[in-house]
């Protein structure tokens, strides 16, 4: 009887300590590979998120460029008559005109149309761009604005006029940083019978964020 009920135990140690084999062996690999895709993310994301908590002692200088020019009266006529106005995109002809002339694109700009001017936005990460036509006078103002590469990089973290794609990729790498986040703490919890200090360690990461919102945060 004594063997029997030994025998039981013993099996139901080795089926738990199987079972905690297979939660580990899934948990770590998918932990190496949530940290492998986003690992260059992570290095991206946690530097710039050092230069936009400090962006007010980083100096920069805005490099600004103004191009100031007079349209022929066809072009004006055709603008004027445009088919784009109810669509906001840059009519092609100006966009044309403008590279060839002044070696300037205005992809990504959204054109605004009244009765006497065209302006058309151009925001971008890290600055921005504006160009207005005046239809009464044919006399064209472009502005370009560059904040430098570290404005650049802050912008991208935001996600701040970078288009769908990046934004879709940081909604991605933010799954994928769930991944590695879960997968960790259950690397954690399984190790943690061999490891006591675990507990107290995570509890300091979850407490401390949280006594400095309450005590500095107003």
């Amino acid at each position: 009887m004594t063997d029997t009920v030994s025998s039981r135990v013993s099996g139901n140690h080795d089926r738990a300590g199987q079972s905690r084999s297979r939660w580990l062996k899934l948990c770590l690999r998918w932990h190496w590979i949530s940290s492998a895709v986003a690992l260059f993310g992570m290095l991206l994301f946690a530097i710039t998120g050092i230069t936009l908590n400090h962006a007010g002692q980083i100096g920069a200088a805005p490099q600004v460029v103004v191009i100031e020019d007079t349209l022929s009266e066809e072009l004006v006529q055709h603008l004027s008559a445009s088919q784009s106005r109810a669509n906001g995109r840059v009519p092609a002809e100006l966009a044309g005109w403008l590279a060839s002339e002044h070696h300037v694109s205005l992809t990504g700009g959204v054109a605004e149309w009244s009765d006497y001017e065209l302006y058309i936005s151009q925001p971008r990460p890290g600055g921005d761009a504006w160009l207005s036509v005046d239809l009464e006078t044919a006399e064209v103002v472009y502005e370009s604005t560059d904040r430098g590469w570290i404005a650049w990089l802050n912008d991208l973290h935001k996600g701040r006029n970078t288009g769908d794609a990046w934004v879709w990729f940081i909604d991605i790498f933010a799954l994928v940083c769930v991944v590695f986040c879960v997968t960790g703490f259950g690397v954690l919890w399984i190790h943690s019978r061999e490891r006591p200090a675990i507990w107290p360690v995570v509890g300091a990461g979850i407490l401390i964020p949280v006594l400095l919102v309450a005590l500095f945060v107003h």
